[in-house]
């Protein structure tokens, strides 16, 4: 692997020293560096136990919490390529990105589990899987048929399981126990059984009633004991459990993100599978703490008002079942577990709304959720954007300073990716034909690679990627795969609208090590057209503000690079998923009954109060729908797209009427076309005729004065 040290510390701007066995016999100069309380990076990841053992036997050495060891691996990634000559600027783009320093702590969810665990399973296969912890756990069966011990070990319940729900340490398990005998009171004497002519009594101690004929001989057996009872009603009963191994062929949990402390087991597992899940449940007994990966700012939320839903592609999209639609009354948050919602900031009295509920312990910090959300109401909190930014600047900025060109960013999983890019490595060391990672792709490993989504891409690009692609294995769930691949719809469709040439975005779908030479492949594209200047904005808390950003410094970069002349007021059409965009609305069918201003979310939609107006916001809208959904004339429609032009951060007029005067003090107070649609609506009504169809044509403060002051008007001291 060729190693420049003069480069690399040009770039990373420090003094150098090139060890070529830092784990052996150049181990003191690890061992000095460790006694510094400068930063200490190690550029082997193969040797990083062998290191921390060595950190901690040396004399003097700064505590790991107070200097923590970093390392990177520069050799799979950069060094065995058949490019490696040329991956100087990688390295040193890796290495500075290691210096970083963690994310700062966020809130954290925390488990707890005293190891009560919970079989579902035949019998005898739940009885061998108690036995291998139940010397650490304390084991429960819930009995789906088989044959099991006569000793009473392990506490059996049985009947018709209703539901299974929760998450570790707290799984609710409800069932119907209707059987005729009792497990409580039986005492597996095995006389019922013996004596059952039609077989109807298996080792599970349970009738099956559609054998069972009305003899009743199993009851005169058991009549010492009692234990069988057919007269007994049946009983909804529940129990709660720290952890559930589920040996049937059908999971309880059918989402693909299973909760923690829940093991599923189908009959066919192979031998591995059933030690690594005994190995697992055997460790889950005590506090448990994980970060809380998500933030939620409900006056974003553009999830419904009014029971009329707009965006639901968090609920959609989430894996693990962990967001919910709910009702809620605006309001101060209410404990923090359940983060309230709503898509207004309103005041206290307004309607109930709908909103998005986030179940934290659920929630397995895959982050597509924050992807697919339009507004940033729903924001990945661990790592946090802005220090997601940092890491693209520095890692871009630290490239192109050594000298790095068309710079292509792979982003990939901590766990399955980083394995593929590693194995991918290592083939080209021992197999001349493999390419390996070309010189200018730049791996970025993430906790799960939908986290990153539209706002985040763009601004790589900004910074000078030339392209961003997502490496995306098995492990991610399907929809993961198609929320990708939508937003990278609309990435390409803006760059290529811009003018921008080439492939820009690309999702790079393999399973495992076998699609190895597709991967290689894949990574061989020719650079695109990147920008000529590099943006340096700092990525914002707020998704639609970091969007903004970047597409500002696009829409100005693409301007310079345009041969022609770009018209004043160009579009870019997007694909449905865009969360840029307009509206259309008919104004034949409006009647400027304003009810899509109060339901917009993000601002977009304004009234005017000195006039009868509807105005609109480009740059604020999202596309959820909403107000397309609350129309009661049915006369909006959402047209996704990018307005070129500086007008979209201003308001324009979408539709603007007469307005109609009232027919007694001559104020305006509606539209000419509502008024119209409302007297023909309830002109043959019987409550609105003669002068109650008048009034209708009266602002509020003449029907008042009209009823009082009407001679013909009944009253109450007429009666």
């Amino acid at each position: 692997m060729p190693l420049n040290p003069k480069a690399l510390g040009d770039a990373l701007d420090e003094d150098l020293t090139l060890h070529t066995t830092l784990c052996r016999r150049d181990a003191p100069a690890f061992q000095r560096a460790c006694r510094s309380r400068d930063e200490l990076v190690v550029a082997c990841t193969q040797e990083s136990r062998l290191f921390t053992e060595l950190a901690d036997q040396t004399e003097g050495a700064v505590p790991a919490d107070v200097r923590p060891i970093r390392f990177v691996n520069i050799r799979e990634t950069a060094g065995w390529s058949r490019e490696a000559p040329q991956a100087t600027p990688k390295m040193a783009a890796l290495l500075a990105l290691a210096r970083l320093p963690d994310p700062e702590p966020v809130p954290t969810v925390t488990y707890r589990s005293g190891g009560r665990l919970l079989i579902i399973g035949p019998l005898e296969q739940a009885e061998q899987h108690a036995a291998l912890v139940t010397d650490v756990l304390d084991v429960s069966i819930f009995a789906t048929g088989g044959s099991g011990m006569q000793a009473r070990v392990y506490p059996v319940l049985s009947g018709q399981l209703q539901s299974l729900t929760g998450w570790l340490g707290a799984f609710d398990l409800s069932w119907s126990n209707a059987n005729p005998i009792d497990l409580n009171l039986c005492t597996r004497c095995n006389a019922c059984v013996a004596a059952c002519p039609e077989g109807a009594i298996g080792l599970d101690y349970q009738i099956d009633l559609s054998l069972c004929r009305t003899h009743r001989d199993c009851v005169k057996a058991c009549e010492a004991v009692g234990a069988i009872n057919f007269q007994r009603e049946a009983e909804a009963v529940s129990e709660r459990f720290d952890l559930v191994l589920d040996l049937r062929s059908t999971p309880g949990f059918t989402q693909h993100a299973l909760p923690q402390g829940y093991v599923h087991l189908s009959p066919s597992a192979e031998p591995l599978a059933r030690v690594r899940a005994v190995t697992q449940l055997r460790d889950l007994v005590g506090e448990f703490e994980k970060p809380k990966f998500f933030s939620y700012k409900q006056k974003l939320c553009a999830h419904g008002r009014n029971e009329k839903v707009g965006c639901d592609a968090c609920i959609q999209v989430c894996s693990a079942s962990a967001i919910s639609s709910g009702m809620a009354t605006a309001g101060p948050p209410q404990g923090g577990q359940r983060p309230p919602g709503g898509q207004r900031s309103v005041g206290a009295n307004s309607p109930e709304r709908n909103q998005i509920v986030v179940n934290p312990n659920l929630c397995v910090g895959c982050g597509t959720c924050t992807t697919v959300c339009p507004t940033g109401a729903l924001g990945y909190a661990y790592p946090r954007t802005g220090d997601q930014g940092v890491r693209l600047r520095t890692l871009l900025a630290t490239y192109q300073k050594a000298g790095g060109r068309d710079a292509a960013l792979l982003l990939h999983s901590q766990q399955a990716g980083s394995r593929l890019v590693e194995d991918l490595g290592r083939m080209a060391m021992l197999d001349k034909s493999v390419r390996g990672l070309p010189a200018r792709v730049i791996p970025l490993p993430l906790w799960h690679t939908a986290s990153v989504g539209l706002d985040l891409w763009l601004t790589a690009f900004a910074y000078g990627a030339s392209q961003v692609w997502v490496l995306m294995t098995e492990e991610e769930a399907p929809q993961y795969h198609d929320a990708l691949r939508e937003q990278m719809a609309v990435a390409e469709a803006l760059l290529q609208g811009l003018g921008y040439a080439g492939r820009h975005f690309k999702l790079i779908e393999v399973r495992d090590a076998r699609d190895l030479a597709t991967l290689d492949a894949e990574l061989g594209e020719a650079p695109a057209q990147a920008v000529k200047r590099r943006a340096s904005f700092a990525v914002q808390a707020e998704k639609r503000a970091t969007l903004e950003l970047a597409l500002d410094h696009l829409i100005q970069d693409s301007a310079t690079q345009a041969a022609t002349p770009r018209a004043a007021d160009a579009t870019i059409a997007l694909p449905a998923a865009s969360p840029l965009g307009t509206i259309a609305v008919n104004a034949d069918a409006c009647t400027l009954c304003l009810s899509c201003v109060s339901a917009c979310p993000a601002g977009a939609l304004q009234d005017n109060t000195e006039r009868p107006q509807l105005r609109f916001i480009e740059k604020n809208c999202v596309q959820c729908g909403l107000c397309a959904s609350t129309c009661p004339e049915q006369a909006i429609k959402l047209e996704p797209r990018l307005w070129l032009s500086e007008q979209r951060r201003q308001a324009r007029v979408l539709n603007e009427a007469q307005p109609y005067q009232c027919v007694r003090c001559g104020k305006p107070f509606g539209t000419l076309k509502g008024i119209e649609v409302m007297l023909a609506k309830l002109g043959g009504h019987a409550m609105f005729q003669g002068d109650a169809l008048e009034r209708l044509k009266m602002c509020g403060d003449c029907r008042v004065v009209d009823i009082y002051t009407n001679p013909g008007e009944t009253r109450i001291t007429d009666l």
